[in-house]
C-alpha cells in the first residue's frame, strides 16, 4: 500500500495485509484515487466533522466505503479493510491489527452468525464502536500531585527509584493546557491522624498472630497484618497527607482547571486506600466513577504520584471499570523501579497503553486511533452482552 505499518501495541507478526497469517487473508487494495479514499476514510472523518456532526448519512457512506463488491454485506476481508483504515496514527501510518483480536470483534458484530455483518449490525458496530474510537471522550486524572510526596515526609526522591516527584508537574501543567479534556479529576491523600498506615500509629491496633513482626520492631515500608476483624495486611509508611496539613496540598506549581472534581481518599482511619475508585479492601467507593460515567467517559489517562502505588491502582481500578486506560509515562514518577515495570505489564496485558506525553493530544483529538483501545472498548460490549444476557436467562 506504499504506507508504513507500525505496531499498536502488543501486536504480532503480520502479512502484507495488515493482519495475521493466521486471519482471514486480506486483498490489498489497488494503488488509485479509490483506494486512497478508502484508506483515509476516517481520518478525513474526524478532521472534518465533530462527534455531534455525525449522522446517519455518514454511516452508510462508511458502510457503502468499506463494502468494496456492493452486497450489502461486509465480510471478513472488508471489515479487516475497515479497521486498518479506522486504525492508524495521526502520521497515517497503519496500526498492526492483532489477528484473534479482529477475528473477536468480527464476531461480536455478527450477530446473527451468517459470516457477515450487515447494515443492522452494522449500526451497533458505528455506534458503540467506531463512533467512540473516533471520538473518545477523556478525563484526566491528577493522581496525589501532593507536598509530601514531592518535599515533605514521604518524598519519593528518597524512596530506591530516586524519582523527583516535581518532575510530573510542568508535563501535567502542559497536557492541562493544550488537551481538550472532557474532565480533569485531582485526587489527594487525605488521611486523618490515626491512619492505619502511618508507622508511628502502629501500636494502636492489635496485631494478627500470623504477623512476622512486633509493632516494637516494626520499621517504615515493613507490611503487618493487623488483627481486625478482619485480619488486614499494611504496608507502613511515614506519617503523611494528614487532613489540612501543608503536606496534604497540591503542590502549588500544579494548575487547578475551572470545574474539575477532587476526590479525597484514606479519609478512613482503618483502611488505605491507593485508588482514587475504592479503598485497598474495596469496602468503600469514592464518587469517581460516577463523575465520569455522568459525563460520558471512554478513556481514563492517568498521572501523577506514585507510579507504582496510588497512579497505579488506579489504573487497574480503570481497567475494572471497563475505561480505556492510558498511564502517561512521563506524567508519572514512582518508588521501586520493578515495581513500575509490573504496573506497566499490568496495564498492557489488559488492553491499556503505556504512552509519552507528546502522543496525548492526537490521541484525544481521535487522530490517533491506536487498536489496542479499540481492543478494549470491543471487550467492554462483549463484557455488557453478555451481562445482559445472563439477565434475561
Amino acid at each position: 500500500m506504499g504506507e508504513e505499518e507500525k505496531d499498536g501495541g502488543e501486536s504480532i507478526p503480520t502479512s502484507p495485509g495488515g493482519i495475521s497469517p493466521s486471519a482471514s487473508p486480506v486483498t490489498p487494495l489497488p494503488q488509485s484515487k479509490e483506494s486512497a479514499k478508502v484508506v483515509s476514510f476516517f481520518d478525513n472523518l474526524v478532521r472534518s466533522k465533530k462527534r455531534e456532526e455525525i449522522s446517519d448519512q455518514d454511516r452508510q457512506q462508511a458502510f457503502e466505503t468499506f463494502d468494496s463488491d456492493q452486497d450489502g454485506l461486509l465480510s471478513v476481508p472488508e471489515f479487516v479493510q475497515m479497521c486498518r483504515s479506522l486504525f492508524r496514527s495521526a502520521e497515517g501510518e497503519f496500526y498492526l491489527l492483532d489477528a484473534k483480536e479482529v477475528t473477536g470483534i468480527f464476531a461480536l458484530f455478527d450477530e446473527n452468525k451468517d459470516g457477515y455483518v450487515d447494515t443492522e449490525e452494522y449500526g451497533f458496530c458505528w455506534n458503540k464502536w467506531i463512533v467512540p474510537v473516533c471520538y473518545p471522550r477523556s478525563a484526566f486524572l491528577v493522581i496525589d500531585v501532593q507536598n509530601d510526596f514531592i518535599t515533605g515526609t514521604l518524598a519519593i526522591i528518597n524512596c530506591p527509584a530516586k524519582h523527583k516527584g516535581e518532575d510530573v508537574v510542568p508535563v501535567v501543567n502542559k497536557l492541562l493546557a493544550t488537551v481538550p479534556w472532557n474532565h480533569v479529576v485531582y485526587s489527594l491523600d487525605w488521611h486523618p491522624a490515626d491512619h492505619v498506615s502511618f508507622i508511628d500509629n502502629v501500636h494502636m491496633r492489635d496485631l494478627h498472630p500470623s504477623c512476622k513482626v512486633t509493632a516494637k520492631d516494626a520499621v517504615v515500608y515493613d507490611t503487618v497484618v493487623f488483627a481486625g476483624p478482619p485480619p488486614m495486611e499494611q504496608k507502613l509508611w511515614p506519617r503523611h497527607c494528614v487532613q489540612k496539613s501543608w503536606g496534604s496540598e497540591i503542590h502549588e506549581g500544579v494548575n487547578i482547571v475551572e470545574g474539575a472534581t477532587f476526590i479525597h481518599k484514606g479519609t478512613n482511619p482503618e483502611i488505605d486506600s491507593y485508588s482514587a475508585f475504592w479503598d485497598n479492601n474495596k469496602l468503600s467507593e469514592t464518587d469517581l466513577n460516577q463523575k465520569l460515567l455522568e459525563r460520558g467517559i471512554t478513556d481514563v489517562y492517568c498521572s501523577g504520584i506514585a507510579y507504582d502505588v496510588c497512579v497505579g491502582a488506579t489504573a487497574k481500578h480503570a481497567v475494572e471499570h471497563m475505561y480505556r486506560t492510558v498511564l502517561v509515562d512521563d506524567a508519572c514518577r514512582g518508588i521501586l523501579d520493578e515495581d513500575i515495570k509490573g504496573t506497566q505489564k499490568y496495564i498492557r496485558d489488559r488492553n491499556g497503553l503505556v504512552v509519552h506525553s507528546s502522543k496525548v493530544l492526537d490521541m484525544v483529538l481521535g487522530f490517533d486511533r491506536n487498536p489496542v483501545l479499540g481492543y478494549a472498548a470491543a471487550s467492554k460490549l462483549r463484557s455488557l452482552k453478555s451481562r445482559s444476557s445472563a439477565a434475561v436467562k
